[in-house]
């Protein structure tokens, strides 16, 4: 039933997309842009009297960095532990002002998620811990010109190379990958924070797994977290969402592949992107984290 309620909410957001113009579907907000079918103006001023509490459960994560995979994992390590969770996308910017108040009235230990900057999550949060998922920008950008051209939601991007031009600009949903990582680096010593990247997620998940069981002090055993590692596999994970997210299934779990820029960037749009990381992110905590001469060169 959940799944139904779930289902129909996204095919309702889909139907809205579809009878509305390409021009409509973002707006700017102190110079961010976000969607307007989900998270409109009213939503982002309720958060400003969210109250977190210090044992929730926070993900942090840029557009298409692996938001939706790690939730995936969240659920079952929380189900795993007796947690009962609502169905839906945890993601507090979708959320109505009538839905945060249901929020509010849940019993701990709750699921939220973000793909806000840090600057513009309720300062409430501060004494929460928080997960955060950086993926190589590379990868990133080719995702999410996916996402954009097979979402109704959102407007089609006019071409590849316009859309690597706005992802490079900041003229993307959520703003700037660079100005995000920048932020986030900040909080690389934080030990209410863990960092974790897409890729070593892919290279390692039951490591990955077993870090944040520990981050989130959920006591779970050995072959449990094997299970939920062997059942979070991206390919495992695609397959489920066929019945969690009905039709937008193949939205958000396309390839999850690491290496996929490599059919899309020409030689130029490569040495750019590498100039800034050098510009932005060579010598930090972050850029050695991310592995960009492995991953992106």
């Amino acid at each position: 039933m959940a799944d139904q309620k779930f289902n129909a909410k996204i095919k309702e957001s889909m139907m809205q997309g579809m009878n509305m113009k390409d021009e409509e579907k973002l707006y700017k907000r102190n110079g961010i842009l976000y969607s307007t079918i989900m998270s409109p103006p009213e939503n982002l001023d309720a958060l400003k009297d969210m109250e977190a509490r210090e044992d929730d459960i926070m993900l942090v994560a840029y557009p298409k960095c692996g938001c939706n995979w790690m939730v995936g994992v969240l659920r079952k390590i929380m189900s795993a532990s007796a947690y009962t969770l609502p169905e839906g996308p945890p993601l507090i910017e979708f959320h109505s002002p009538d839905t945060q108040k249901m929020i509010a009235q849940m019993p701990s230990r709750r699921l939220l998620a973000t793909h806000l900057h840090p600057d513009n999550i309720p300062v409430s949060f501060k004494k929460t811990k928080m997960l955060v998922v950086f993926r190589n920008p590379k990868d990133t950008v080719v995702s999410y010109y996916h996402f954009m051209n097979n979402n109704p939601v959102l407007p089609k991007a006019e071409s590849w190379d316009k859309f690597f031009s706005d992802f490079m600009s900041g003229e993307v949903g959520w703003g700037s990958y660079f100005d995000h990582a920048l932020a986030w680096e900040k909080h690389m010593d934080d030990p209410n924070v863990l960092i974790v990247t897409y890729e070593e997620l892919k290279e390692n998940l039951l490591e990955g797994i077993k870090k944040v069981t520990d981050f989130y002090n959920f006591t779970l055993t050995d072959e449990k977290i094997k299970l939920i590692a062997e059942e979070s596999t991206f390919s495992a994970m695609r397959t489920s969402s066929k019945t969690s997210h009905g039709n937008f299934a193949a939205v958000i779990f396309r390839k999850g592949e690491v290496g996929d820029w490599k059919n899309h960037f020409s030689e130029d749009q490569s040495k750019q992107m590498d100039e800034e990381f050098e510009k932005k992110l060579a010598g930090t905590k972050l850029g050695a984290k991310l592995k960009y001469e492995k991953y992106c060169q």
